[in-house]
């Protein structure tokens, strides 16, 4: 997810296989940085935003749940494809293509007169993101080489826990003092900005063509149908029901489409973007389902508690950017301290305790009141402890992925992790359409709707504990 909440740090494109002596190193850091920051930074502030956009573009729940979908459904099925264009046609073109895609979009969404244009604005958008993002870290891997490397990687990441920790304030700002399209315009001049620098100070890299990674184009197509097919569906259940035909007919292509995508990765073999292999390994299936269930109750968390806040306890947007602070901060803090954790006391324990913090904070945040509400009772202890969880579970997850599998795979199965994370979010948020619309229905419905959502995130969150208890076994390797 493009969030503050990122989702597992993809290995699979840092990893040093060639470096290339860039024109500038400084450069190619700030280019790489900049673009990755404005993705992080986008999400947010249109979480921040919805409420807004959705009162002036006179649109509800549904069109809240495909503004955001919209955006995450081709980051989710496109980012291992975004990986593999630039190992194949070079980081740096897919890079800057990436880049200028996100900027067009995001151009054409401050410019949007209706909600159907939105949409294909923020597709447009997300391919840009799908493109830019895996190619960024790709770039840096691939410019930097021994300790430099780690350093740069480092700064890279701090600068996006940095972005993320920003970005609700810098959006809660730009809606009250000016409108939600300045959300989208502020874009553009960094995007700008960053393929400038990047045109100038990036050499170009990629793989030797026995390297590379495949170009799965039928699997990357299968997938994305899939998922489209499925969250369509989910969005329209709850007002119309499993047997209208507008729900039964995408949710049955839906699987056709993901049954063929699995076919059609069984028989590329080592060569698919998801070798089924993969899933072979207990521990990966374990961590994958692990990933599903955490990021799904997080990622709709980052919609409906902004939307909550602003809609129904009537914060302003800042306000609301400043109540979200903690998380991101306690992450950026604790991330690393905690992620030592792991080595110490074994990852099965930590990736058990982690998501069962989760879910004790979000079974605290299901109980909170519509009529005596306070913030630092009602809202700031959960959400410190959800924090302190998620922190405890990030890296210790990503160093998982890699331990599941040989070593060969380790760069594929943790993009395929990452992934699994993305497309956790964007079910989620397809899932969540009652709760906006009872939004419409006064403070009382939509704090019960609310309470409703969080109680179902602390069942999937503590699941995803539960099945790291039960069925992860990689003590020995995560403890190296």
């Amino acid at each position: 997810m493009p969030t503050a909440l990122a989702p597992p740090c993809d290995e699979s494109i840092a990893k040093p296989d060639k470096v290339t002596p860039c024109v500038n190193e400084t450069g190619t850091l700030v280019a790489t940085i900049l673009a990755s920051s404005l993705a992080f930074v986008e999400g947010s502030i249109v979480n921040i935003a919805l409420p807004s956009m959705l009162n002036d573009l006179g649109v509800g729940a549904t069109g809240a749940q495909w503004i955001i979908n919209s955006y995450l459904l081709p980051v989710g099925a496109l980012v291992l494809m975004g990986g593999a264009l630039g190992d194949h046609y070079g980081r740096k073109l897919i890079f800057q293509v990436g880049l200028f895609l996100f900027a067009v979009g995001s151009l054409a969404c401050a410019l949007a007169p209706e909600i159907s244009t939105l949409l294909v604005a923020r597709i447009v958008q997300g391919i840009g993101a799908a493109l830019l993002a895996p190619n960024s870290l790709a770039i840096i891997a691939a410019a930097f080489k021994g300790a430099a490397r780690g350093r740069a990687i480092g700064i890279w990441a701090a600068a996006g826990a940095f972005a993320g920790a920003a970005a609700p304030i810098l959006g809660g700002w730009i809606v009250d003092v000016a409108d939600w399209r300045w959300a989208f315009l502020i874009v553009v001049p960094g995007a700008a900005a960053a393929i400038a620098i990047g045109q100038w100070a990036i050499s170009e890299s990629c793989e030797t063509s026995d390297a590379a990674a495949p170009l799965d184009w039928s699997g990357a197509a299968l997938v994305t149908l899939a998922l489209a097919m499925i969250v369509w569906a989910l969005v329209r259940l709850p007002e119309a029901g499993i047997s209208d035909v507008l729900v039964a007919g995408p949710l049955g292509v839906g699987v056709l489409c993901f049954v063929a995508f699995i076919g059609v990765e069984k028989r590329l073999g080592d060569r698919a973007m998801m070798p089924l292999q993969l899933f072979g390994t207990p521990d990966f299936s374990a961590i994958s389902v692990l990933t599903l269930f955490l990021y799904g109750a997080l990622g709709g968390l980052l919609v409906l508690l902004p939307y909550t806040l602003i809609t129904g306890f009537g914060f302003t947007a800042i306000e609301t950017g400043l109540a979200m602070l903690p998380m991101p901060l306690i992450l950026g803090f604790l991330s690393p301290v905690l992620g030592g954790l792991a080595g110490r006391l074994g990852v099965r324990l930590v990736l058990t305790v982690g998501p069962l913090l989760v879910a004790v904070g979000f079974f605290w945040l299901s109980f909170v009141p519509a009529d005596v509400f306070s913030y630092w009772t009602d809202m700031l202890p959960p959400l410190v402890i959800m924090a302190v969880g998620t922190a405890a579970s990030v890296a210790p997850l990503t160093t998982a992925v890699m331990d599941a599998v040989p070593g060969d795979f380790a760069g594929v199965a943790s993009g395929v992790n990452n992934a699994v994370a993305r497309s956790a979010g964007l079910i989620a948020t397809a899932l969540i359409g009652p709760v906006l619309a009872a939004g419409d229905a006064g403070l009382a419905s939509l704090v019960e709707g609310f309470g409703t959502a969080m109680f179902v995130a602390a069942l999937f969150a503590a699941a995803g504990g539960g099945v790291a208890a039960v069925f992860v076994r990689i003590e020995a390797d995560a403890s190296d």
